[in-house]
């Protein structure tokens, strides 16, 4: 749709963990006004209406149903909104495409392959887009390595690393009360269950999709035991998750290799004691990035020792002073906003504006597709003791061509200079 004074008409699907502050977010913008929201619980889509009239909002319409929302507003929406649970992203993703309504929804891996070729075949089908809101795509420290990849500070890239090291015993082991999906998929699947936090911005910085792809995986779980001992203790040891045998490993590691020669090793680890990370680690003929250490090393600029002296290596801090990306410059200027740190503002507004001005999404269906199917494949491999599985071509065949792509403010193939925050 073309630029236009009047707001975004949004529904607004999903009141749960994820939900209430992205919608909040949403609801400080400006030129965004949701007008339908849809939850399962009533008390939660209680919640949701409450939360646009506290904002001195008109009271949205409100549906148990989410395709009763699409229908009954297929003519008013500009766009969807699904903060989920995992299982439903595809299902709505494909309701709302299908119906020519741009959809944003919440990370989170596939079910199945079908699942990821549904989206794409729906979105060409349709030509309606859809969008991943994976918001680590605009984390500070990512959008850094961004830019100092393009300006080819690590040389050549070789490999790359992530993770998604997050304590979430609780969450999960309070996941009945609490009414939280990740218990029963820790319950029944095994695999790298949340792999696009780390998995998107490496992606986008090995041009994945866009003249390098990712051509097949091996995967690794370890035993599960971190959340029998937590309940255990939390929860008393008659409790049934004290001695329930979940299926998911407590560690689980997985190896990707890429068309271009480079390799990629995602790490999923929430039910053990430590603290969060996203373990981001970038390497090439000239240089590493590490999150965990904090800073870089490279050619020219730190000084090469055995050991991890921090003398030899080149804090965030000042790796901001030189190589902060545009976008970040521009956002700490204005005042950074959102949660996350800011980049959940950045990444909604990527999406909305793309919607808005009728642009190509930055992150696509494609990219959707084959981030999310790294989930079953990882499943089956493990299930076949750590096979090697090819990972499908989601384009067909188009990342080695010149694909265009949007250029501006929130671009994840170049660096751009920003435009209005």
């Amino acid at each position: 749709m073309a630029r236009s004074a009047r707001k975004l008409k949004i529904g607004f699907i999903g009141g749960g963990n994820r939900g209430p502050g992205l919608q909040d977010l949403i609801l400080e913008m400006e030129d965004v006004e949701i007008i339908a929201v849809c939850e399962l619980y009533q008390d939660r889509l209680d919640a949701m209406v409450k939360r646009c009239t506290d904002k001195g909002k008109k009271a949205p319409k409100a549906y148990l149903d989410y395709l009763d929302l699409l229908d009954e507003n297929m003519e008013k929406l500009d766009c969807v909104i699904a903060p989920t649970a995992w299982e439903s992203h595809v299902e709505i993703a494909v309701a709302c495409m299908s119906r020519g309504i741009p959809v944003g929804f919440e990370v989170g891996g596939a079910y199945s392959i079908d699942d990821c070729w549904q989206l794409v075949r729906v979105s060409e089908a349709s030509g309606t887009p859809c969008m991943m809101l994976e918001n680590c795509c605009y984390g500070r420290p990512e959008m850094a390595v961004l830019k100092m990849v393009r300006e080819g500070l690590f040389g050549e890239v070789v490999h790359c690393e992530g993770g998604y090291h997050h304590d979430l015993r609780s969450e999960i082991c309070m996941g009945i009360e609490n009414r939280h999906y990740r218990l029963r998929n820790f319950k029944t699947r095994n695999g790298e269950l949340y792999p696009t936090h780390e998995l998107g911005p490496i992606c986008k910085w090995l041009n994945v999709n866009r003249g390098n792809r990712m051509l097949s995986l091996t995967a690794t779980s370890s035993k599960a035991v971190g959340l029998n001992a937590w309940a255990k203790e939390h929860r008393g040891a008659d409790d049934p998750l004290a001695t329930f045998k979940f299926n998911e490993g407590d560690i689980v590691t997985t190896v990707i290799k890429c068309a271009n020669g480079e390799t990629i090793v995602l790490t999923h680890d929430c039910s053990l004691h430590r603290p969060y990370s996203r373990g981001n680690v970038i390497q090439g003929t000239k240089g590493i990035y590490m999150e965990d250490k904090n800073a870089m090393s490279v050619e020219g600029i730190s000084e090469v020792r055995e050991g991890w002296d921090p003398d030899t290596w080149t804090p965030m801090e000042e790796i901001y002073k030189n190589h902060e990306h545009p976008l970040w410059k521009k956002f700490q200027d204005a005042g950074v906003k959102g949660g996350h740190g800011g980049m959940d503002y950045l990444v909604l507004r990527a999406f909305l504006e793309a919607v808005r001005d009728g642009k190509a999404m930055p992150i696509d269906v494609y990219d959707s597709a084959a981030w999310m199917a790294i989930t079953p494949l990882s499943e089956e491999s493990i299930a076949c003791g750590s096979a090697p599985v090819a990972i499908p071509d989601f384009t067909n065949g188009l990342w080695v061509m010149d694909r265009p792509y949007e250029k501006g403010t929130y671009c994840l193939e170049e660096v751009c200079k920003p435009g209005n925050l």
